[in-house]
């Protein structure tokens, strides 16, 4: 009885749930699924955000490697440009004044200072010794011109006694003969007597041109010596002409080209601030000098009120002009290569091109470029050493207010 009641039930069961054993399998799959998907789900957003990350710092990466560089745009030089230079100014006729003859200094009419004529007398010397030299040739002179006197009449009668054979050929020729050379010696004693005379005038000391007198070397009573016999010269008076100045300029080479005759010069001395005299390069030496590098050039300066005063030292603001295709750069923008001098240029905005330049005049803190610009580009200032051709650059952008600056 037992039996056939659980057989009952199991076939109870077995028709009450006929599909249980097939549905099991379905909701496992679902299951199955479901953590697979949490699982992707839970790998995606933990390694998504670690390729965002890469990939950003793969861009800021990227970003920081190209430098950031500021630029300046070059500035184009001026049609002329000024050159100061030092200088010394000299007066247009500077002399010394010596005695021509030997003596004592018998007075001076001109000191220091004092403006002169041409043919001014300035002083007078005593020389007894040409004064007696001089009346020693004058006697001799005369001496010479009586025997000269008597050699001409012996001849003149010799000569008529020779007419009527009463002397001999020999005789006449002998008479001929010393007059003529008691001809030469009178000759002779007179351009002695003039040569003394000439010494004895070189006694009035004459100013040979108008000027001012700058030194007196002598007094009174002082020896004079010409140097006439191996002594030594005494310098009586030193004599400028200062109402044109000459100033010499020692002209660097790199501007002996734009050096020329007609340029304007301006003067500035420190006795005179903020004043300029005008002058003109009038002159040059056509040469370097091989010791300095350096052009001598001369500048005529008037001064007909004698403002300026001769021997001063000055500075000579000179009008150079510059070739119309020169640019000025700061010297932050040089690169030194081995292949030469070079800066980096951006032209398109976004990549540095190394540029051959050529260097003009150097000012200090800015160079002047004459070659290889063409003035749109824009020049990389302090330039890294290791930039090449080519390379990807980021411009600056300027703070604000500074944008005047980098222009």
């Amino acid at each position: 009885m037992k039996v056939e009641a659980q057989n009952e039930v199991g076939k109870a069961a077995m028709v009450g749930e006929p599909n249980h054993p097939q549905g099991k399998p379905a909701r496992r799959w679902w299951i199955v699924v479901l953590a697979l998907v949490i699982v992707a789900a839970i790998v995606v957003s933990g390694i998504l955000p670690r390729i965002h990350a890469r990939a950003n710092l793969d861009k800021d990466t990227a970003q920081m490697a190209i430098p950031t560089v500021s630029v300046v745009r070059p500035k184009r030089g001026a049609p002329a440009q000024e050159a100061v230079l030092p200088a010394n100014v000299q007066a247009y006729i500077d002399a010394p004044i010596y005695a021509r003859t030997n003596g004592y200094l018998k007075h001076w009419y001109a000191d220091i200072g004092t403006h002169v004529k041409a043919g001014q007398l300035l002083a007078d010397i005593e020389t007894p010794e040409v004064d007696q030299q001089l009346r020693q040739s004058r006697a001799d002179l005369a001496t010479a011109e009586a025997n000269l006197n008597l050699s001409k009449i012996t001849a003149t009668r010799y000569a008529d006694l020779l007419k009527t054979d009463s002397v001999s050929k020999q005789d006449a020729d002998n008479a001929a003969g010393d007059f003529a050379a008691k001809q030469a010696t009178v000759q002779s004693a007179q351009a002695n007597v003039r040569r003394l005379e000439e010494l004895q005038a070189l006694e009035k000391i004459y100013a040979r041109f108008e000027g001012v007198i700058t030194a007196r070397n002598t007094d009174i009573g002082a020896l004079i010596d010409s140097g006439s016999s191996g002594g030594t010269r005494t310098e009586l008076f030193h004599i400028a002409q200062p109402d044109k100045l000459r100033v010499y300029v020692n002209v660097p080479e790199a501007y002996s080209q734009a050096a020329k005759p007609g340029l304007s010069a301006d003067l500035a001395l420190s006795e005179f601030p903020g004043r300029l005299f005008p002058g003109t390069l009038v002159r040059t030496a056509h040469a370097i000098d091989q010791t300095t590098r350096t052009l001598l050039v001369e500048i005529r300066v008037n001064n007909p009120t004698n403002t300026l005063l001769s021997g001063a030292y000055a500075e000579v603001h000179l009008k150079l002009p510059t070739p119309t295709s020169a640019f000025i750069l700061p010297v932050n923008t040089l690169l030194f290569r081995s292949e030469g001098l070079r800066v980096a240029a951006i032209t398109d905005g976004r990549h540095a091109e190394l540029r051959q330049v050529t260097l003009g005049h150097d000012f200090g803190s800015e160079v002047e470029i004459v070659a290889g610009l063409s003035g749109n580009e824009s020049v990389i200032v302090n330039p890294p050493d290791s930039i090449v051709a080519g390379e990807g650059v980021r411009i600056a952008q300027p703070a604000t207010g500074s944008g005047e600056s980098q222009q």
